[in-house]
């Protein structure tokens, strides 16, 4: 990497921490630990990181409510969670709180690197001007319009909910039993084919002059933003 980017390495077990924080030094990242949420949040103010590494079970202040607190003070940090629970409902929980994508323990450093190397490069986190991009393509969430190049493009609300999901997870694959509870909530059922129909929409949309596809089926899984 051209800079040390700055991670704080927030998990109150002492081995995976040491772990994580060798492991992101030995790939050149500058880093820094804490023992809990509380020391999280004191390191987030005084060092100000590019990302954080967090822990969700943890004492005097979980990684969730971690995450509140941070976005609550309007912090757009990038926060990877690290978690041993991997159903739906608590990936929904960790996205809802404000994560910005998880991992499932026990990992491997190569992944967690990987992950990390993503949420810093990502282009969706909001601009000055409020809007959300990725490649060629931004959008304006007040208006729910957006322009492909300089092809101006209009969504409606469901279509613009999906995209707008995909734009703050890029380069992510996202399950669609999640997508279908982000987006839909309780109103269809897992055997929907909604899901199906709105990225149908959402790809004639974005590919209408002839661009390359932005929305990529991951099979047996769900769907991804990316370029390829």
């Amino acid at each position: 990497m051209t800079s040390r980017a700055r991670v704080l390495v927030v998990d109150d077990d002492p081995e995976v921490r040491a772990a994580v924080e060798d492991g992101l030094a030995v790939e050149g990242y500058a880093v820094h630990g804490a023992a809990d949420g509380l020391a999280g949040l004191a390191a987030l103010t005084a060092w100000q990181p590019d990302a954080v590494v967090l822990d969700v079970m943890m004492p005097a202040l979980d990684g969730l409510a971690f995450c509140r607190r941070v976005r609550a003070l309007g912090d757009r940090v990038p926060i990877l969670v690290l978690t041993a629970r991997d159903s739906v409902s608590d990936r929904v929980d960790g996205l809802d709180a404000g994560a910005d994508d998880y991992l499932v323990k026990p990992f491997a450093l190569d992944e967690l690197t990987a992950r990390l190397r993503a949420l810093l490069r990502r282009t969706a986190p909001a601009e000055p001007d409020g809007t959300l991009g990725y490649a060629d393509l931004t959008v304006d969430p007040v208006g729910r319009t957006g322009r492909r190049g300089s092809r101006p493009l209009e969504f409606s609300r469901t279509e613009f909910a999906l995209l707008e999901l995909l734009l703050l997870n890029p380069e992510q694959a996202l399950p669609r039993e999640l997508i279908m509870a982000r987006v839909w909530g309780a109103d269809f059922g897992p055997d929907s084919n909604s899901l199906a129909v709105y990225v149908g929409y959402l790809r004639r949309k974005l590919e209408a002059g002839g661009e390359a596809r932005l929305v990529h089926t991951v099979h047996g899984v769900g769907y991804r933003l990316g370029t390829a």
